[in-house]
């Protein structure tokens, strides 16, 4: 199975591999073929979309049944309204670290209402269009995130390696439990490793059935005809069930109740957009595809305000089954609407059938995506790239698995930002030149702001310069108030000893908050255009840039 590169996904125009199929940016058409396609993908990550949403259901302290709907009502709508096709959605482990505290001390009743207040926050940010900060997530960042989200995804396959029925939630994530030994480890190592050939081999045959699914028929084929002794999706929890129904949370609607579910559920907002949004730029990578970023906000608000007036306990997109989907060649809506439509079979119907499917099947599907979710090449990268961003990448994996994505990536974008802004700070500087007339020219270079405003002030030698000094920020920029008090602080040194300094190239905006120094602004008719403040001048202290 040919590894896909998110190192170099920068090459957005050509033709991407992602395992064995050549992924083309662009629409893709609707034949009959493709539609086939998108209905097997579908269903393979329909199956395995089901112990994952029973485990974290577990996790969570709520029913299976609770994962199982949260499962199916995220994954619909999101796949009808959500900003990116091909996208997979469900109940996350991520989400349910968090819930489980609220379940413990609360009861479900509270989970439901925090889903519709969390969903609401969604659908506000979707509304003030706060995706489009997403592009701040330095690439550094995204790669930490696919890395130590493939750690995660690894990590918690192993549960599946546990005697069915003695798997216990911690707290965070499942724990306690007696491993498997002897035959039956061996036997349930041997059928993950034949489900993982098979799907490497199976595209090398045919592209007529998805790899992944092949691999889960055949095994299941394999498990079921010999009667084999091994863990199955039966043996985690019972998955049949009924339609949801609409259910009002049924909780005091008080001040009281507020307090509590309001802390939950904006930091239940928060990661699920941020893992939603990830992926959103992870699979447009794959397919070509761009924006969506502020619909894929609202979706999945919309998609968990829903969620818990049907007794779901919410979720947010998967990066795991969005990686089967489109290594399954899923690349439209139809995948996804399949995908939840199957698993509502699954419960209504199908559930005898599914509870047979051995585990150690899925577990070889789940194994292949991190293989695949991996950004390999980022063991290579990192003894090229600056320090920093090797620094930033390790960091943000460790903290991934340690703690949970919504903290790696905040970690992640405040360390590359303190970079960022030291390297900028570093770059201040200044030539410097006598005109015919005497006067000491200061031709200022690199951006000023808060962090090289110190270094600004150290490049003039006010005792030694001559009467009259020119500094022309024709090659810099101001950028906020630290960068105007110091050109404020430099003007004002030379007018203590009697000396005469005129300021160039800045703007009209720096001339009208300059308010002692804006005298000695010279205008040209090439002064640059670019704000440093919108409504309020130094006076107030609050500036903002364009």
């Amino acid at each position: 199975m040919a590894l896909f590169d998110f190192a170099n996904i920068a090459n957005r125009n050509k033709h991407t591999r992602f395992g064995d199929f050549s992924i083309a940016p662009g629409e893709v058409k609707l034949t009959p073929g493709q539609i086939k396609t998108e209905l097997l993908s579908g269903l393979t990550v329909a199956l395995a979309l089901v112990p994952e949403a029973v485990a974290f259901a577990f996790v969570a302290g709520v029913h299976p049944l609770v994962g199982l709907y949260a499962a199916f009502m995220v994954g619909l709508i999101t796949a009808i309204f959500g900003g990116r096709p091909g996208m997979i959605s469900g109940a996350t482990g991520a989400l349910a670290v968090v819930m489980v505290a609220l379940v413990a001390q609360h009861g479900v009743e509270y989970l439901f209402a925090t889903v519709v207040l969390m969903g609401l926050l969604q659908i506000f940010a979707g509304v003030m269009q706060w995706g489009k900060f997403i592009r701040l997530v330095p690439h550094p960042v995204m790669l930490g995130f696919v890395n130590g989200l493939a750690i995660v995804i690894f990590l918690a396959q192993m549960t599946q390696f546990k005697v069915p029925g003695t798997v216990v939630s911690d707290g965070h994530g499942m724990g306690g439990g007696e491993w498997l030994s002897g035959l039956p480890l061996y036997l349930m190592l041997a059928l993950v490793g034949l489900t993982m050939l098979i799907i490497w081999l199976v595209p090398r045959v045919t592209k007529a059935i998805p790899a992944p699914l092949a691999g889960i028929g055949i095994v299941a084929a394999i498990v079921i005809g010999f009667g084999l002794e091994v863990p199955r999706v039966g043996d985690l929890a019972s998955i049949e069930g009924g339609l949801p129904a609409f259910h009002i949370p049924m909780v005091p609607l008080t001040w009281e109740t507020f307090e509590i579910i309001l802390p939950y559920a904006v930091i239940l907002a928060a990661i699920g957009l941020i893992e939603s949004l990830l992926t959103l730029n992870l699979v447009g990578d794959l397919t070509g595809q761009r924006g969506g970023a502020s619909q894929e906000c609202i979706a999945q608000g919309v998609a968990n305000t829903a969620t818990g007036f049907f007794g779901g306990m919410g979720g947010c997109a998967m990066i795991g089954q969005s990686m089967i989907n489109v290594k399954s060649g899923g690349r439209t809506r139809i995948a996804g609407v399949a995908a939840a439509l199957f698993l509502l079979a699954f419960i209504l119907v199908g559930s005898s059938i599914i509870e047979l499917i051995p585990l150690a099947a899925l577990v070889g599907v789940m194994f292949m995506v991190v293989i695949g979710t991996f950004a390999w090449n980022s063991l290579k990268i990192m003894r090229k790239v600056p320090l920093t961003d090797a620094f930033v990448i390790v960091l943000v994996t460790v903290v991934t698995v340690l703690e949970d994505l919504a903290v790696a990536v905040v970690v992640g974008v405040i360390v590359s930002a303190l970079a960022y802004a030291w390297n900028n700070a570093r770059r201040i500087h200044a030539k410097t030149y006598e005109t015919p007339e005497g006067a000491r020219v200061y031709q200022v270079q690199g951006p000023l702001f808060f962090g090289s405003a110190s270094g600004f002030v150290e490049l003039f030698q006010v005792e030694t310069d001559p009467k009259e000094v020119i500094i022309d920020f024709a090659d810099s920029r101001l950028v906020d108030q630290s960068a105007l008090q110091a050109v404020e602080a430099v003007a004002l040194k030379y007018a203590d000893e009697g000396k005469r300094v005129q300021l160039r190239h800045l703007t009209r905006d720096c001339h009208k908050l300059l308010t002692r120094a804006g005298h000695l602004i010279v205008d040209s008719d090439d002064d640059p255009d670019y704000g440093v403040a919108v409504n309020y001048g130094v006076r107030t202290g609050i500036l903002g840039g364009h």
